[in-house]
């Protein structure tokens, strides 16, 4: 008697879920977005979907600063690894038709790779292959703009090696999707563009997702930015090398089908699916769990070059969620947050954002090279034009922003730098740790 009031109440409170998701403030998210834009925060898309329909959309920045094209619903975004679950739903739509096995090994796909007769399809689904992800490598971004052939990118991944026995445990890598990618063409003798217009695109009606080429903003696709004083173009990875760990262009809408469709039963089985949401270590298969607050979603997130995105669905309420992003000044993370909170009745702020002027001579007082005795890396300081510029060792560089004297951040990382010219040192404040540097 008591599991049937316990199943009655919980019922009560989805549909009370649901009932808040249609009828949610769209103006007060509305504002939030046009802080976000007035302020040069984010520039991008999103989309929700409650029971099959779009609920809200908002699109705001340009999908081409240089020629001020705004973005708009039809405006197409690189997705990065969220092409992972894409991938996922091409090779276990292969399961299903009984071409490729889950326990079958890779061996006789890529005999050069290490241990490719131990790990099996499951492996690289999940993460757990040990297999190096080129991704990591710290010459990576000196050549991801250069096409490469199958060949080369398999000799790239078969020269990474190997990081940990294939199964012991769960480690991100980029290299395993591309193996799958050619697996799947090798299986169905096709290209991968194919595959998934035949397979996904096309029967689920995504018009605006496909495998990516060179950006061409004619057709609406969007270049990538960071914000360095001004919006600043990026360099721009040849889809040749990321293919299905990373190169499918999309919109939120689009992908917010695409979770429709997936987790509404129209792509894969019941078992497959379920397959796809076990999470062994840290990841299922082409996706993981989304937690907010009491609610679990599942989905992926997605970057490439300055391009960042996430998808996820949520049962409770029956609601998809997608956020596509070309350009960004502030933690994606607190976007997600804010359009969740409000389809879900939960509190949000809209932010308020105050820059603290530094002029250019004052900036030239934090400039130098610091490092520290604590971490075993060195942090450049430079500037360009009105713009404090970091960058530590074998990384990407980062634009600072000013808080107030002698402070800076770099919010899309929850970076705080503290600087004191006097005694020439910085504190760099990240995650919770705090870290001493001293200029060299």
């Amino acid at each position: 008697m008591m599991k049937k009031v316990l199943f009655t109440a919980f019922i009560i409170g989805a549909m009370c879920r649901m009932a808040l998701a249609q009828d949610f403030d769209k103006a007060r998210l509305d504002r939030y977005f046009d802080a976000l834009d007035a302020n040069n925060k984010f520039m991008g898309s999103v989309a929700v979907s409650q029971n099959g329909k779009i609920i809200y959309s908002r699109s705001t920045g340009f999908s081409d600063f240089e020629n001020k094209i705004k973005a708009d619903a039809d405006s197409k975004y690189r997705i990065g690894s969220i092409s992972k679950t894409f991938t996922t739903v091409l090779v276990l739509k292969a399961v299903e038709e009984k071409k490729l096995e889950l326990s079958q090994t890779i061996d006789k796909y890529f005999p050069s790779i290490k241990n490719a007769d131990k790990i099996t399809i499951e492996n690289l689904l999940q993460h757990r292959s040990g297999i190096h992800s080129f991704t990591n490598d710290k010459d990576y971004l000196t050549w991801n703009t250069q096409a490469r052939t199958e060949k080369e990118m398999i000799d790239i991944i078969a020269n990474g090696g190997s990081d940990f026995e294939p199964g012991s445990k769960s480690e991100y890598s980029n290299s395993n999707f591309v193996l799958l990618t050619f697996i799947l063409e090798k299986t169905f003798r096709q290209p991968y563009s194919e595959l998934l217009r035949k397979y996904i695109t096309q029967p689920v009606g995504l018009d605006n997702t496909f495998l990516g080429g060179k950006i061409n903003t004619s057709k609406f696709e969007c270049r990538s930015y960071k914000y360095m004083d001004t919006w600043k173009a990026e360099p721009e990875t040849d889809i040749s090398i990321p293919m299905g760990a990373g190169g499918i262009v999309s919109t939120p809408v689009d992908l917010v089908k695409f979770s429709d469709a997936l987790f509404g039963g129209k792509l894969l089985k019941t078992e497959s699916l379920e397959l796809m949401k076990t999470v062994n270590g840290q990841y299922g298969m082409g996706m993981f769990k989304i937690p907010f607050f009491d609610l679990t979603g599942y989905g992926h997130t997605g970057g490439i070059d300055g391009f960042s995105s996430v998808f996820s669905y949520f049962s409770d309420g029956n609601i998809s969620y997608s956020m596509t992003c070309n350009g960004s000044n502030y933690n994606n993370n607190n976007i997600s947050i804010a359009v969740l909170s409000a389809v879900f009745n939960k509190p949000y702020d809209i932010p308020e954002f105050k820059r603290f002027e530094v002029s250019p001579e004052e900036l030239d007082k934090y400039l130098g090279v610091y490092s520290s005795t604590q971490i075993p890396i060195k942090i450049t300081v430079s500037r360009e034009n009105n713009t404090l510029v970091a960058q530590g060792t074998g990384q990407a560089s980062f634009p600072l922003e000013a808080t107030e004297k002698d402070k800076f951040k770099f919010e899309l990382a929850g970076i705080v730098m503290e600087f004191n010219p006097e005694s020439k040192t910085m504190i760099l404040k990240q995650g919770g740790g705090q870290f001493t540097f001293t200029k060299e």
